[in-house]
C-alpha cells in the first residue's frame, strides 16, 4: 500500500511539474493589437486562449502596422502580432525573416483584406446581370445621385484615403463620366458609412468603394463587383494609386495579404502546442465582419467581442486546439 501511494504521489508530482514546466516555456506573451476593430478582437482572442489553454501569461500592446512590424522585424518584439497587413511593409518583413527575428505562421484571414465597388444583395438579387463594373455602369438609373437623379452616382471615401485616389482614378479608366456617372465625395470615414446605412434601410440603388472585412459589411449585406480585367501589379503602381497620373486603365484590386507574425525567440521557446494553434487559427471576412458589426452595435470592447465568438462559435474555434485545451477554454468562460 506504501508503495502503491508513494507511486500515485510521484506520478500526480510528475504531471504537476509538467504542467508547470509548460506554463514556464510559455512564459510572458506580448500581444500586439492594432488600432482596427478586427486586430482588436483577434489579438483578445489570442490572450484568452493562450492564457487559459496554455499557461502563458499574455499581455496586449496597443500598436499599428508600420511600427509593430519594424519593431519585430528589427528587435523581435513584440512577441505576436496576429494580423499583420504585410504588403504595406515587404523590404522590412522579407530582412526580419532573413535575419532570423520573424515567421509567419498562416493567416488568420485567408479571404485578405478585399477592395472595390460593392452594391447591395438586394439590388444584386434584383439584377443578376449586374456581376461586373462594367453592367454596373449601364444602368445609371438604378444608382440615382441625390442631387442629380438623372444621372448615377458612385460613392466614394474621404480625401487622404490610398482608396480614395483608386476609386477617382478607375472612374475615369473606366469613363464613368462618359456613363453617366458622377462620383461623389463623402467627406468622412462617417460621411460615407452613413451614406451607405442609409441607401440600404432605404433600399434604395447604392454603388460603393468600400472594403472588407468591416463590421459595416457585417451588418449590410453586399456583393463586390468583378472589375473585369485581371490585376496589372505594374499598371497599379504607374497610374492607379496616383492621384495625378492622366492615364489610368481599368484595373483590378489586389486582395491583400494577411498573416499572423512571430518573434523567432518565441517560437523556439514555447511548446508545439501554442505554434499549432497559432497556425490553425483563422476565420472568414464574413464571420469577423459579423462579430464586428455586434461589437459596434453593442458598443463592446475586443475582450467582449473575443468571448462572445467563443461562447458561440465551438464548433469554429475547437478545430483550432487539443480537446484538452478545448475544456479548459470551455470552462474559462
Amino acid at each position: 500500500m506504501k508503495k502503491l501511494l508513494a507511486s500515485t504521489c510521484l506520478m500526480l508530482g510528475l504531471i504537476a511539474g509538467a504542467s508547470t514546466s509548460s506554463a514556464a516555456e510559455c512564459g510572458t506573451v506580448t500581444i500586439a493589437s492594432m488600432n482596427w476593430q478586427s486586430a482588436e478582437v483577434l489579438s483578445n482572442l489570442d490572450k484568452f486562449i493562450l492564457n487559459e489553454s496554455y499557461g502563458c501569461s499574455a499581455e496586449i500592446t496597443i500598436g499599428d502596422t508600420v511600427p509593430t512590424i519594424t519593431s519585430m522585424a528589427e528587435k523581435g518584439q513584440p512577441d505576436i502580432a496576429p494580423e499583420a497587413w504585410i504588403d504595406l511593409l515587404p523590404d522590412v518583413v522579407k530582412k526580419g525573416q532573413d535575419d532570423g527575428r520573424i515567421i509567419t505562421v498562416g493567416s488568420p484571414l485567408p479571404d485578405g483584406g478585399v477592395q472595390g465597388w460593392w452594391i447591395p444583395q438586394y439590388l444584386a438579387d434584383a439584377h443578376p446581370d449586374i456581376k461586373t463594373i462594367g453592367d454596373a455602369l449601364k444602368h445609371p438609373e438604378l444608382f440615382p445621385a441625390s442631387e442629380d437623379p438623372s444621372k448615377g452616382a458612385i460613392l466614394n471615401g474621404p480625401q487622404g484615403w490610398g482608396g480614395t485616389v483608386v476609386t477617382t482614378q478607375l472612374f475615369s479608366a473606366f469613363d464613368g463620366e462618359k456613363a453617366g456617372f458622377t462620383l461623389v465625395d463623402t467627406g468622412s470615414a462617417a460621411g460615407l458609412d452613413g451614406a451607405i446605412a442609409k441607401a440600404y434601410e432605404r433600399k434604395e440603388g447604392l454603388l460603393t468603394y468600400y472594403w472588407s472585412p468591416t463590421a459595416l459589411l457585417g451588418k449590410y449585406k453586399m456583393v463586390k463587383l468583378d472589375p473585369g480585367v485581371p490585376h496589372d501589379a505594374a499598371e497599379w503602381k504607374r497610374c492607379n494609386t496616383v492621384a495625378d497620373c492622366p492615364d489610368p486603365k481599368p484595373n483590378a484590386w489586389p486582395v491583400d495579404t494577411i498573416v499572423t507574425l512571430v518573434a523567432k525567440p518565441f517560437s523556439e521557446r514555447v511548446g508545439p502546442e501554442v505554434m499549432d494553434y497559432l497556425t490553425k487559427r483563422s476565420w472568414s471576412n464574413e464571420t469577423v465582419s459579423q462579430l464586428m458589426a455586434w461589437m459596434t452595435d453593442n458598443q463592446a470592447s475586443g475582450e467582449e467581442g473575443a468571448k462572445r465568438f467563443l461562447e458561440e462559435n465551438e464548433d469554429m474555434w475547437s478545430k483550432w486546439v487539443s480537446p484538452e485545451a478545448a475544456e479548459k477554454i470551455k470552462a474559462a468562460l
